[in-house]
C-alpha cells in the first residue's frame, strides 16, 4: 500500500466511504502525498505528455488566437492574460514568443496563472522568466480585467462525483475499503436534482459524472469575461455530454487501476462541456470543435511546413510525427475538444464559430 492508501484506509475506517471526488482530491492534491504536490508529472520521465510539451506550433496556434481576440475587442489598454493548470509554463512559454511582434500585446497584458503545486510554480516561474507573473490558487482571485484565458487539460483533473442510475433516482459510486485493498460500491438510491434532466437520456444502469469544482469555476469565469470583456479557450478531452465511467489512471504512460496506487498515478476524467456551457451563462459559447480541425483552421499545416524546411534526419522526422499525433482524428484531433467563450456582442474567436443554440459539436 501507498503511505495515502494508509491514511485512507484509517479514514474510510473512521468514517465511512468516500465520493469519487474526495478520492480523486486527496490523490492529486493532499500536501504531502498527493500526485500534483509532491512532483513533476511531465514529459518522457514522467507519467503523461500534454499537447505543449509534444510541440511548439500548439501554443504558437493558442497564443496569436488569443492575440487576434485581443484585437478584434478593441485591444484593451490593460488586460489579464491567463492559463489555468500551466504545467511547466511551456503553453504560455509559447504563447508569448508566438506574439511577441503583435504591437501592444504584451505592453497590455498582465500575467496570472492559476497552480496549485508548488513544484509546477517553480517551473513555471523560471521558465517565464524575466516575465513577471502572478500565481493563484484559484480563479477567484484572478483581477477585475478584461481576461483572455487559455485552459488546456485543466478541467480533466478536477474532482468528479459519478451516479449509477437506479429507476427515477441514483446511486453514487463511493470508495470503500475491504479485504485490506481500496474497493468501489454504491450507495442506496436517492434522487439528485442537478441530474433530473438525464433522465430524458439515460437507462437503468448508465453512469453518469458531476463535476462540482468546474461548473463553479465556469461560473467565476462567465462573471470576470461578462463584465469585462475577454474570452476563453478551453482544450479538453470528453465531449459534449457525459455518460460513462470515464474516471483514468496514469502512471509512466500507461492506464492503471484508479484504486491501485493512490497518490502515485494522474487521476482524470473527460470533460462534460455541456456542464460548462450551461454554467458560463450569458457567455455564448462556439461549436465545441475536435483540436485537429481548430488547429488545421489557425494554420498549424502551414507553420509545421515552414518550420520542415529548417529541419533533417530525426529531428524532422519527430517534428511530423508531433503534427501528426495534435492534428490526426487517429491521435489527439478528435479525442480533444476545444470550447470558445465570449460574451454575445464580441466576435468570432479564430478557429472557431459562435454557437447561438448553445448545442452540439462542429
Amino acid at each position: 500500500m501507498t503511505p495515502l492508501a494508509q491514511i485512507l484506509a484509517r479514514r474510510i475506517a473512521a468514517t465511512g466511504p468516500m465520493s469519487v471526488a474526495d478520492y480523486m482530491a486527496e490523490c492529486l492534491m493532499h500536501p504531502d502525498h498527493g500526485y500534483y504536490a509532491t512532483r513533476d508529472p511531465l514529459g518522457v520521465a514522467g507519467d503523461f505528455t500534454t499537447a505543449p510539451e509534444i510541440s511548439q506550433m500548439f501554443g504558437e496556434m493558442l497564443g496569436l488566437a488569443l492575440a487576434q481576440a485581443w484585437m478584434d475587442q478593441g485591444a484593451p489598454a490593460s488586460f489579464t492574460l491567463a492559463e489555468l493548470g500551466p504545467g511547466r509554463g511551456t503553453l504560455m512559454a509559447d504563447i508569448l514568443r508566438a506574439t511577441t511582434a503583435v504591437p501592444g500585446f504584451h505592453a497590455a497584458a498582465n500575467l496570472h496563472l492559476v497552480e496549485t503545486s508548488p513544484v509546477l510554480r517553480s517551473l513555471q516561474s523560471k521558465a517565464l522568466a524575466p516575465r513577471k507573473l502572478v500565481h493563484h490558487d484559484t480563479v477567484a482571485t484572478l483581477p477585475d480585467a478584461p481576461l483572455f484565458l487559455v485552459a488546456n487539460e485543466f478541467f480533466d483533473a478536477l474532482p468528479i462525483r459519478q451516479y449509477q442510475r437506479d429507476g427515477a433516482g441514483w446511486r453514487e459510486r463511493q470508495i470503500g475499503y475491504q479485504d485490506n485493498k481500496l474497493t468501489m460500491g454504491l450507495t442506496d438510491p436517492m434522487p439528485v436534482d442537478e441530474l433530473t434532466f438525464r433522465l430524458e437520456d439515460t437507462r437503468d444502469g448508465d453512469t453518469v459524472e458531476l463535476c462540482p469544482a468546474a461548473t463553479g469555476i465556469m461560473a467565476l469565469l462567465a462573471e470576470r469575461i461578462d463584465t469585462h470583456g475577454g474570452a476563453a479557450l478551453i482544450v479538453d478531452y470528453g465531449d459534449w455530454r457525459s455518460v460513462g465511467d470515464t474516471l483514468q489512471a496514469m502512471a509512466s504512460h500507461e492506464y492503471v487501476d484508479p484504486l491501485a496506487t493512490p497518490g502515485e498515478a494522474d487521476l482524470t476524467a473527460h470533460v462534460d462541456f455541456e456542464a460548462l456551457v450551461r454554467a458560463a451563462d450569458p457567455l455564448v459559447p462556439h461549436l465545441l470543435t475536435p483540436q485537429g480541425l481548430f488547429l488545421e483552421r489557425l494554420g498549424i499545416t502551414p507553420r509545421a511546413q515552414a518550420l520542415a524546411d529548417r529541419l533533417s534526419g530525426d529531428t524532422l522526422a519527430t517534428h511530423i510525427a508531433a503534427h501528426r499525433r495534435l492534428t490526426h482524428p487517429d491521435e489527439m484531433g478528435t479525442l480533444f475538444k476545444v470550447l470558445g467563450l465570449t460574451r454575445a456582442d464580441a466576435p468570432d474567436l479564430p478557429g472557431l464559430t459562435r454557437n447561438l443554440s448553445h448545442s452540439g459539436l462542429a
